[in-house]
């Protein structure tokens, strides 16, 4: 649920009204005037966002550039000013990560012309660009604004939806991390050769985190508007988008988990991933994880996911060697991927949580399946006393099948029958009378008898069968 905001216009009529003043005809002066004071006095009651707070630069400027005689020296400053400040509004809320992105590529997932991000560079480090052309980016600007700020927010249902961008593919990144462990693990006089292009993929993964926690942003049609100036975007739940798509990646076949079965080897005296895999994923797991504090919940979370859904697909091809390894990596990803044991401890009860659901009296699953869940079950409470006693009493009950007599069980009571005829009282506390009642049965008593034969009666009454 989205947190109420302040805003500074009472009403969208009153948004509307100056909407269509800011956007009136070139030469209605009065009204982009009227427009230009109002946003001054919302300034001066709240902070504005900042597409409004770009709108009131470019229409100051050309509001000036119309009604006066200012020289051309100063109308190409105040237009480059109004430029700068508004590419570098847009930018800067959304350059997530540890590692900066450039601006034209942050630009360019927005959709702003990338010609504008040309000469918001120019106006800043070169000469400063003609007046014809700074008007001509200011009017472009103005017309950006409008069709993905202004409209959107006055009609949300008339704006059109933005396109699910298209994000750089993972799998050649995370093969170039997987060819370069493997070069220096098998060889450790390596290490210094390579050091620089391992550092090389770890920016490359945090710059596509990124970049996919800006897609997010404009699938959801944000963009950033919601923040005004100086403070901190809300990007958790976006981040965390980006990490499930990585997470989705990493648990691929390819991935944690290797694509050839016979590489597979799961160490049998613990419950723990391949050997392999473990020497050779753990660098940058670490590494993800110092830089993201949600991704092994995330990771967890989606490894869980994938476990389980490949459960309830009785009909999938069947792939036991995957899922054991998978139901290891969650073991290895919940102990030992972060040493915070509180997020360790919960993200440990919640998954036995989700197994236990899963593992339901009347639950139908595969032999394999069921033997593997059990096996994750009783590794995560390993070493866990109360989540022991917990899993003991949550765990459903075995069903014990009824047990049908055939005709050959027979036998089996006559000779039973015989052994307790050749019985004598041994002690004083054989109940009087027992033998002789026994005795007094013949082996061709015994017979089986269906349900039909007896009726219900009261515990701690003798039921006898019916006689017909």
């Amino acid at each position: 649920m989205k947190l109420p905001r302040r805003v500074p216009w009472a009403s969208m009529a009153e948004l509307d009204e100056i909407c269509a003043a800011i956007y009136a005809a070139e030469s209605d002066a009065d009204s982009k005037v009227f427009a230009i004071n109002r946003l001054v006095a919302w300034k001066a009651i709240t902070s504005l966002p900042q597409a409004i707070e770009s709108t009131l630069s470019l229409l100051t400027v050309i509001v000036q550039d119309d009604c006066s005689n200012t020289s051309s020296l100063v109308l190409r400053q105040s237009y480059s000013a109004a430029v700068i400040r508004m590419v570098n509004g847009l930018v800067d809320p959304l350059q997530f990560g540890v590692y900066a992105r450039s601006i034209a590529a942050i630009a360019a997932q927005l959709g702003l012309p990338a010609w504008l991000v040309e000469l918001r560079h120019a106006a800043t480090h070169e000469d400063l660009p003609s007046l014809e052309l700074l008007r001509e980016a200011a009017h472009q600007s103005m017309t950006w604004l409008l069709r993905n700020y202004w409209l959107p927010t006055l009609d949300p249902s008339a704006a059109p939806q933005p396109e699910v961008a298209s994000l750089r593919p993972l799998v050649p990144i995370l093969k170039k991390y997987k060819s370069f462990v493997k070069l220096t693990t098998r060889d450790a006089s390596l290490n210094k050769q390579y050091k620089q292009a391992m550092t090389d993929v770890f920016k490359d993964i945090e710059k596509w985190i990124a970049e996919a926690t800006v897609a997010a942003n404009v699938v959801n049609g944000e963009l950033g508007w919601n923040q005004t100036n100086g403070e901190e975007p809300r990007r958790d739940a976006r981040e965390r988008w980006a990490l499930e798509i990585l997470s989705d990646a990493l648990i691929e076949k390819g991935g944690l988990i290797p694509i050839v079965k016979r590489k597979r080897i799961l160490p049998s005296e613990s419950f723990s991933p391949p050997e392999t895999s473990v020497r050779i994923w753990t660098p940058l797991l670490t590494n993800i994880q110092n830089l993201h504090s949600d991704f092994q919940l995330v990771l967890v979370n989606r490894a869980l996911s994938r476990l389980l859904a490949a459960c309830a697909m009785n009909d999938a091809p069947l792939d036991p060697s995957y899922d054991a390894a998978l139901a290891r990596w969650i073991v290895w990803l919940v102990e030992r991927l972060d040493s915070d044991e509180a997020l360790e401890e919960d993200i440990r009860v919640d998954v036995v949580a989700s197994l236990l659901t899963i593992l339901e009296p009347g639950s139908k699953h595969l032999a394999h399946v069921k033997k593997n869940l059990n096996e994750l079950i009783s590794a995560l409470c390993a070493g866990h006393p109360n989540l022991s006693i917990a899993c003991t009493a949550l765990r459903p009950p075995k069903q014990v099948s009824p047990l049908e007599w055939a005709v050959d069980d027979i036998s089996v009571m006559k000779d039973r029958l015989d052994v307790l005829l050749a019985l004598t009282p041994a002690s004083e506390h054989q109940t009087p009378g027992v033998v002789e009642e026994i005795g007094s049965v013949s082996s061709g008593d015994w017979k089986i008898l269906d349900s039909a034969c007896w009726k219900p009666c009261p515990i701690g009454i003798a039921c006898a069968p019916v006689v017909k």
